[in-house]
């Protein structure tokens, strides 16, 4: 952009597409997985609280609203990765003019999703509580704690679609920064409105609420301010949604919500089964949950940082660095969670205790240690893939992905072990846990058959030919579709010059 300043273009965007592979990668992800540990950290603070001052009734209602959310949220943030992927490719591509229009669209696309959620998730919340077998005791506080948070969409959501923004650019500091702030203000606001005020699970979505408000307001502050190295103006006529960026964000954002949507629909019918077996056992579902959480700090925020450096590299046409990428995520999250399965496994009563110290709860502990430790390391296998797919833009991936781990997987287990079979509540369990690998079985053998080479960039269009680096300034075709060099034999007034071009991939 005009009067932008190579040094203030460098604060918000990062390069990955240069450097140690592993160094980058984790420097890209530190500040997220902070981010993550922050979220999680509130988390195991909000079921803490809650457990302890509204007892099991309370965890079960915010378990089973947590649920409902989660589902209307993946929506959301399907169009948010979209819109990372989208940044990644056209900063890789060195397309920084175009950010402004992109970013727009972004915006608009967002604040647009949040309105319809908002809408549909008041009409149907009732229903979906009904649908879950909710406990109860525990269906009024469930029903205010959907109706509360889903209130605040447009703050969670347009939140994270600016985190996204940024760390499509390459910044995973400044979001950081403002989910640090937020997870202080939420953990004190719900202390003040559960253990003070016993707003019990209202309590608790009102406290995220305006903590995530605060989130949104820091950060749109901080764009504002930093607008020219944001390469976004914020003028009135830059939020005009533009017609072929908004077809790419439908075309990306739709198969991953579906994806991301699956997974929560399958786990919304594990719910179902396991709430029909008591307070207790939905409770302990909660912590469960929660600990997953804990097991996703480096999983979610390795996805993330490969994700982007993917994209970037993609876009750059650097195949080799995607390689590295995916083997050196697999290895750091495969360690992050055989460490985390050990202690849970030794120790499942001391960690459930943490949060709940109901006799009933306590005892079913050791029954659930081994469903999360293998649920972990599903993690573990899902990390990278979707790293590989999110960065190369593959929304068709993403929609099968979501089909089989969602759909056939989990619901197809969960019914098998716990219906079919007659395990109950721990058929339910298994069955869930097991069907977290489906990321792996999808997308390992893809990235070993070498045919994601072949994805379209979002960036735009390759050039017709290139310098295919002779003193003679001979040029080569370039297959448009794949990014390789379409010629076999590169020859010069009847000179063989060099075999074996093709298939050789453009690095631009």
């Amino acid at each position: 952009m005009p009067g932008t300043t190579k040094s203030s273009q460098k604060t918000l965007i990062k390069d990955l597409t240069t450097g140690p592979v592993i160094r980058q990668l984790l420097s890209f992800a530190f500040p997220i997985m902070l981010s993550n540990l922050l979220q999680t950290a509130y988390n195991m603070a909000d079921m803490m609280i809650i457990g302890r001052f509204d007892g099991s009734v309370g965890l079960s209602s915010v378990s089973i609203g947590g649920d409902v959310l989660h589902f209307f949220m993946f929506l959301g943030m399907g169009f948010a990765t979209a819109g990372q992927i989208i940044i990644s490719q056209y900063v890789g591509a060195g397309k920084r003019k175009e950010l402004n229009t992109v970013i727009g669209t972004l915006f608009s696309s967002i604040i647009i999703l949040s309105l319809l959620l908002m809408i549909i998730s008041f009409a149907l919340s009732g229903w979906l509580i009904r649908t879950l077998n909710a406990p109860e005791e525990a269906a009024p506080g469930a029903r205010d704690y959907i109706l509360c948070c889903t209130a605040g969409m447009l703050f969670t959501l347009g939140y994270n679609m600016v985190s996204a923004i940024l760390r499509g650019m390459g910044d995973s500091r400044h979001p950081m920064i403002f989910v640090a702030i937020s997870t202080v203000i939420n953990i004190i606001l719900d202390y003040v409105m559960i253990a003070l005020f016993h707003m019990g699970a209202f309590g608790a979505a009102l406290a995220t609420v305006l903590s995530q408000g605060v989130s949104l307001l820091l950060s749109v502050v901080y764009l504002v301010k930093n607008r020219e190295a944001f390469s976004f103006d914020f003028r009135l006529k830059s939020f005009i949604p533009d017609g072929r960026i908004t077809l790419s964000v439908i075309r990306l954002g739709v198969p991953i919500a579906i994806q991301s949507s699956a997974s929560s629909i399958s786990a919304l019918f594990v719910s179902s089964y396991v709430n029909s077996y008591g307070v207790a056992a939905s409770a302990i579902t909660g912590v469960g949950n929660r600990l997953s959480s804990l097991a996703l700090i480096v999983a979610n925020s390795m996805n993330v940082s490969s994700a982007a450096m993917i994209g970037q590299c993609f876009g750059a046409g650097k195949i080799d660095r995607i390689r590295q990428a995916f083997f050196r995520v697999f290895l750091v999250d495969l360690v992050f969670v055989t460490s985390l399965s050990i202690v849970i496994l030794c120790f499942p009563k001391l960690v459930f205790g943490l949060f709940n110290t109901d006799p009933e709860v306590l005892k079913m502990a050791p029954l659930y240690a081994p469903v999360a430790a293998i649920t972990f390391m599903g993690f573990a296998v899902r990390s990278p893939s979707l790293g590989l797919i999110n960065g190369l833009g593959h929304s068709r991936m993403n929609f099968m992905m979501g089909v089989v781990e969602g759909f056939i997987l989990r619901i197809g287990l969960t019914y098998l072990l716990g219906v079919v079979l007659g395990f109950g509540i721990q058929g339910f369990w298994y069955g869930s846990a097991i069907a977290s690998y489906g990321y792996g079985l999808v997308v390992f053998p893809y990235f070993f058959s070498g045919r994601w080479k072949n994805g379209r960039r979002q960036s735009g269009d390759l050039p017709k030919s290139i310098d295919c680096g002779f003193s003679s300034g001979l040029r080569c075709k370039v297959n448009h579709r794949s990014g390789f060099i379409a010629t076999d034999t590169v020859r010069h007034k009847g000179e063989v010059l060099e075999k074996g071009m093709k298939n050789r991939f453009l690095t631009m």
